[in-house]
Parts: C-alpha cells; structure tokens; sequence
C-alpha cells in the first residue's frame, strides 16, 4: 500500500505514469546537481567506460580515479590493450586487486580486436558475451556509452531497491525486472548512474541521509521506520586461516620470484616461494619448511640457518594468509626460467607482485 501521499510506491512498480515520471524527474535532478566529478563521466568512449567499471568493482572509487588515468595513457584503445603482454597488464593493475579483472579485461580486449573489429559491441547481449563482463557491467555500458535503455543493477541499486520496497531480502529477478522498467528512456545511462550515485552517497548501508533523498517520498521502508534494516545483513562465509613459510632466496644480491599457475588465486602474478606450516608453526618449523622448499626447486649451497623475518598478515575475501618470510642465501641455476626469476629485491622490474609480496620485498631489502 502507498501510505505517502499520491506519489507511489516504487517497490513493486509505481501506481501511475506520473508518479514514475516523478521519480525519474528528482532522481536525475539529483545526479545532475550532485553527482560526484569522476574522469569517466566526462566520456562516452565505450572503451574507457568499460575499464573504469571493470576497475570499481569491489573497489573504492577513490583507489580507482589515479588507476583509470594511467591505465588510458598507457592503453589508450582497446587495440593497445589487447596488444599488451599480460605480465605488462598484471603489472599496471598491480595493488588494485581481484586480477582476474585485468585478465578478463585483457581477454576480452583480444575478442573485440579479433572478432569486432576492434569496435566494442553496442547492445547488452554482444557486451555480455565478452569474458568477465556479467550483467550488471554489459547494461553499464550499454546504457552509458551508448544510451541503450538497459538496466544496470549492482550492490548500490539492490539495497536502494530494497529500502523503496521495504523487502529484506530482495530477489535478484526482481530488483533487475524493476531496474528495467524504471530506467529513463531518454537518459538511460545517466538514470542507471544515478541510481548508483543515491545508493552510494545518500541510501548508504549504514546511516542513510534520508532528509537529503530525491526520492524519500516514494521510499516504504521510510514510511515503516524500517530503513536500518533493508537490506538484511547478508550471512558472512566463513573464512579460511592459512600460514605459508616464505622462502626469500637470495643470490648475488637478488631474489628468487616464482610465477603463480595461470588459474586460481593471483593468477599470473609473481611471489615468493611459499609452502604450507602449521597454523602454530614456530621459527624453527617455518625455517625447516624454508630449507626443504630450498631443495625442491633445486636450490644448493643453503648458508647459515637463515633470518625470520616479521609476519605479514593479508586477507583475501575467503583466506585469510599469514605469510612467515625466511630469508636465505643460496646458490645453484633455476630449472625453469619461465616459471622462476632472479630479480632485485628493491626493483622487480615489469614483474607484476601481489600487495602481500610487495611488503614480504619490502621488509627483506630493509632487513
């Protein structure tokens, strides 16, 4: 029921043409007198809007704006990308996070230049068929770029939906069937983009500006005192815990770096030879585990007992890693000169490395 007055409730669909028609009016409102200055609102390049979605998933935006920046210098179309070596492209995104954006972003960059002609698809369905890109970022880009009137739903959008309909739980299907219907025809990418903007500046998880809302009239769970508790908390995953004994191997002055495999957790990237120890593993244990590691990559001339170094502790969304590094000099070739490489430990170079290693590096030159 609409206990608001004439303007409609937005939950399920809006009762008229003109209460929809008022909810699109203040909403754009909004986003043309506060939507925040981000480089990539001053563009509609498929190419570079693309990327920045790609780069805020999961990311602050303001972690993203100096990202996005250099990545067009250095990649300016999606030929210059696609041309990239991988290792080149891990190590721009290097400290973003969540690389299996970059290699998907780079994939997909190879299906536009080898299949598209280089031309970024214009529909939903073509953009949705690009590796890594789902629906919320193909009808981002499509409504964006090029004024498709495709919805665009992210965490942002749910939980704005949530509170409109005063739903704890709202059904995937649902948010998007509304998301869908709601959308502006005439300013599709700028309607999907305020709808992100409330959710991200005013309809916040927690302590929600309601008296500065365009559209608070249109809002259920205001009028049921019940915005504090739309959404409802989502269940947390209980995270793994994990100890990995570090071997930072040193060799005339450098480091031992070993290429992740190609798929799973950072994959691609460059770290330092890590085995699995005990979660109460002590100095002693996390040294022998170093100096049997030293022996299976064919390592000799292991000197002295080595040096512990302080534990660097890194959470991922599902692990949690204390990383032990164990510095040792050794001596003896590498077997394998694509997966295993020599580097400075103050400069690894075009080396892409994880955050954790960077700090594992970091604490070793300094040591």
């Amino acid at each position: 029921m609409n206990r608001r007055g004439d303007s409609g409730v937005l939950g399920v669909m809006p009762e008229s043409p003109e209460a929809l028609g008022s909810f699109r009016r203040r909403l754009l409102a909004f986003f043309d007198e506060r939507a925040r200055p981000l480089p990539w609102r001053d563009t509609r390049d498929p190419y570079a809007i693309w990327v920045s979605e790609i780069m805020a998933q999961q990311t602050r935006v303001e972690t993203v704006v100096p990202y996005y920046l250099r990545w067009l210098e250095r990649y300016p179309t999606v030929g210059a990308l696609a041309e990239a070596p991988l290792d080149d492209v891990l190590k721009s995104w290097e400290g973003l996070g969540y690389y299996s954006r970059a290699r998907n972003l780079h994939r997909a960059a190879g299906v536009v230049t080898e299949s598209h002609g280089g031309v970024v698809p214009d529909s939903f369905e073509g953009l949705r068929a690009l590796p890594g890109v789902g629906d919320y970022t193909a009808g981002a880009i499509a409504s964006i770029a090029f004024e498709r009137p495709v919805p665009a739903v992210d965490g942002n959008v749910r939980r704005v939906y949530a509170r409109l309909a005063d739903v704890a739980t709202p059904a995937a299907a649902a948010v998007r069937a509304w998301a869908a219907d709601a959308v502006d025809p005439d300013r599709p990418g700028d309607f999907n983009q305020a709808l992100m903007e409330l959710g991200a500046t005013v309809c916040t998880p927690r302590n929600p500006d309601c008296d500065a809302c365009p559209v608070s009239s249109h809002c259920a769970a205001l009028d049921a005192g019940t915005v504090a508790e739309r959404p409802a908390p989502k269940k947390r995953t209980k995270v793994r815990r994990e100890v990995r004994a570090v071997g930072v191997f040193l060799r005339d002055g450098r480091a031992l770096l070993r290429r992740r495999p190609p798929e799973g957790l950072l994959a691609g990237m460059w770290e330092f030879p890590s085995v699995i120890v005990g979660l109460r593993a002590g100095d002693r244990a996390v040294g022998d585990a170093v100096r049997a590691l030293a022996g299976e990559l064919g390592l000799t001339g292991v000197g002295g007992a080595g040096e512990a170094l302080d534990p660097v502790p890194h959470q991922f969304s599902h692990l949690h890693v204390t990383y032990r590094p164990w510095v040792m000099t050794v001596e003896g070739e590498i077997p394998d000169a694509q997966i295993m490489h020599w580097t400075p430990l103050d400069d690894p170079g075009e080396l892409a490395l994880p955050v954790a290693q960077q700090r594992i590096a970091a604490l070793a030159a300094t040591r």
